[in-house]
């Protein structure tokens, strides 16, 4: 009997269970790739799955490469009892470990169901395919619970998760086309966070000139436009890459390249709900601004929002707690941080958004820039709530001179210079490259308490 030899390394080869995990090429890089074979107990985890995962996630700790697991689980292998369980957890805790250390990425093509469900909430980054769905209680005891009868696609499927839970990164239509977009994403980023990701290849000048950004600001106040061209504009090629695109689409999350290095942008977006902040947008903002700085991307944040959205049900849910996420997030960032204020930047909402008071290096602004407590109308109903509606126009317009100008921050240091909209890439570039060798050194503590 003659024994063929594995194309790559697979660690465990011979140990029974429907977990198999070996090195493969991924993003143009070696990468721990595990998978799960559904046709085997419908990928029921057993004890030794849980055994594989967890000396997956440390050889690929060892070895400083990401790890991708492609999980089609029906959950803990009932037949093992609470052995099973074990094995799962060590599976947890062992992805733990490799948090903020190595690209941990769980790509999803069937049922993810009850604790191996949480295997997805530890990734960095979580693909489902359209087949895919993922629950911790399904739908029978859904019902039993609370009468509501309801399928598992709308329960947990690939769309819920994109739309509502924000637990999907991206959707893919299969499997190979899943693989093609970690492939994409591993190679946007560094094999681990004692690295810097890899330059890509391009031909546009750092210096170009953005002039479609001249034009891109609509003449009325109230108007939107698509912020997602402005980071597009930015970007070598102009080719970015959204992450968590249904999801609280009011912030938009992407990576893009300047002068070829891999950048994280974070970009308030006025065609959804005027670009306010909410918990959902304040906590994909904390969540993508971590993962950069975990991963030694710089961040350019794009600023225009009018503030935080008001309403009783945010407040009662947490909004303080949440919104501070954001904030908490940036301040912690040590990579090179620059922000550029398009247009409106009021209130809370505009400190949380890598103001300089939250440290970012460099901060920019467009000449049309609003920097203030709050809108011209807002401020003069607080200030002048007698007055007529003659005078309160006249009031408005007084005030917007006055204090809707960037001039008055820029006086102040608080924005580093106003520019010219056409500029803002050949700005935005020289500014990362005198920050590349930025250096931070942190406080010697166990680690922070964040308002999760």
């Amino acid at each position: 009997m003659t024994l063929e030899a594995p194309a790559a390394p697979i660690f465990r080869r011979l140990v029974p269970g429907t977990i198999r995990a070996g090195v493969e090429k991924l993003g143009g890089r070696p990468a721990m790739v595990v998978r799960s074979v559904s046709a085997i107990r419908r990928g029921a985890l057993s004890f030794e799955d849980g055994e594989t995962i967890r000396v997956a996630a440390r050889t690929a700790l060892t070895l400083r490469i990401p790890i991708v697991l492609v999980l089609a689980s029906s959950g803990a292998d009932v037949s093992e009892g609470v052995v099973s369980l074990h094995g799962w957890g060590q599976a947890a805790r062992a992805l733990t470990k490799c948090s903020g250390a190595v690209p941990v990425v769980v790509v999803v093509t069937g049922p993810a169901i009850s604790g191996p469900a949480f295997l997805l909430g530890l990734a960095d980054l979580v693909v489902m395919t359209s087949d895919a769905f993922a629950f911790v209680s399904g739908p029978a005891m859904v019902e039993q619970f609370t009468g509501v009868r309801i399928g598992i696609h709308q329960l947990g499927g690939t769309a819920m998760h994109a739309r509502s839970s924000g637990l999907c990164t991206v959707e893919a239509a299969t499997e190979p086309d899943a693989l093609a977009h970690v492939d994409h994403l591993l190679g946007l980023l560094p094999a681990n966070a004692d690295e810097l990701a890899p330059l890509g290849p391009t031909d546009d000048p750092p210096d170009r000139d953005a002039g479609e950004l001249r034009d891109i600001m609509p003449t009325r106040a109230t108007s939107s436009y698509d912020v997602r061209r402005v980071a597009a504009a930015l970007s070598d090629d102009h080719e970015v890459t959204e992450l968590w695109t249904r999801w609280s689409p009011q912030l938009v999350t992407a990576l893009g390249r300047i002068a070829g290095r891999t950048v994280g942008f974070v970009a308030n977006q006025p065609q959804a709900l005027a670009g306010t902040l909410d918990i959902a947008a304040s906590q994909k903002g904390a969540r993508f601004v971590r993962f950069c700085d975990a991963f030694n991307l710089p961040l350019v944040t794009l600023v225009d929002t009018p503030g935080f959205l008001p309403g009783k049900d945010l407040e009662w849910r947490g909004m303080i707690r949440h919104g501070a996420e954001l904030a908490f997030a940036y301040a912690e960032a040590t990579v090179p941080r620059v922000c550029v204020i398009l247009r409106k930047a009021f209130g809370g909402a505009y400190i949380v958004m890598d103001s300089k008071g939250l440290g970012n290096d460099l901060c920019f602004a467009w000449p049309g820039a609003e920097i203030a407590v709050m809108g011209a109308e807002g401020a003069v109903q607080i200030l002048h709530r007698t007055a007529g509606r003659e005078e309160r126009e006249t009031l408005q317009a007084e005030y917007s001179e006055r204090f809707l100008t960037p001039w008055q921050a820029a006086e102040r240091g608080f924005v580093d210079a106003v520019i010219d909209p056409g500029d803002t890439r050949a700005v935005v570039a020289d500014a990362l490259a005198v920050l590349e060798t930025t250096r931070e050194t942190l406080p010697g503590r166990k680690h922070t308490v964040g308002p999760l």
